[in-house]
């Protein structure tokens, strides 16, 4: 597996690099967020820190999310709430913030490799649902014939709630299935996705909430 380590301090680099190596991993280096953008696609999974001297870490996970679906692990100083819904919502897979265990890390790079991919390959075939049509093969998503852009998480969770309408899916288990059954981050980012899903495909998409439950994704009439 080849890993991409997006990262300008070097005191962080060294030991982090020469880590990854010793467990196995392939590591590619780099201190330039535009460079980041340019190497993300060749690689299997993405270690971006945020405080990069070219490119803010923001838009180099904006960037690599319009060209690529490759997992990409944010790791930071930044801890407040905001900063992590924002990366998440932009489409960073996790999140670490320094300091942090090296085993912890390995652990969270096995786990969004391991999602990666998971929930597109359940069912092949397109499913129509009403105004809208889900490609789960091509991962892809129309609404009344017009493709609507979603971030690979977004596309993941519509996946599994689309997967049997009419059934509620609790949160526990989106979570699990969506992110991993050992998510670290905050449970308000599956709020954040399903808002997010009901903005970019509105009354096509009815997602119902069942208060201290889940989420269920109405049958079509």
């Amino acid at each position: 597996m080849r890993v991409l380590v997006v990262e300008d301090d070097e005191t962080i680099a060294g030991p982090l690099l020469e880590g990854l190596r010793r467990h196995g991993y392939e590591v590619d280096h780099t201190r330039s967020g535009v460079d980041a953008v340019r190497l993300a696609g060749g690689v299997d999974v993405v270690l971006l820190d945020l405080g990069l001297p070219d490119l803010d870490g923001t838009e180099v996970c904006r960037q690599v999310r319009s060209t690529s679906d490759v997992p990409l692990i944010v790791v930071t100083a930044r801890g407040d709430e905001i900063d992590r819904v924002v990366l998440l919502e932009l489409g960073a897979d996790d999140y670490l913030v320094k300091p942090f265990g090296f085993r912890e890390l390995v652990a969270r790079i096995g786990a969004v490799t391991r999602r990666s991919g998971l929930v597109g390959a359940r069912t092949a075939a397109p499913e129509a649902l009403g105004r809208l049509h889900v490609d789960r093969s091509g991962r892809r998503v129309r609404v009344d014939g017009t493709a609507v852009d979603l971030t690979p998480k977004e596309f993941d969770l519509l996946a599994v709630l689309t997967e049997e309408p009419g059934t509620v899916r609790t949160r526990e288990e989106l979570i699990d299935r969506v992110w991993d059954p050992h998510w670290f981050g905050p449970t308000k980012t599956l709020d954040v996705h399903v808002a997010a899903l009901r903005r970019k495909l509105g009354d096509a998409a009815p997602i119902t909430t069942i208060r201290g439950v889940g989420y269920r994704f109405e049958a079509p009439g």
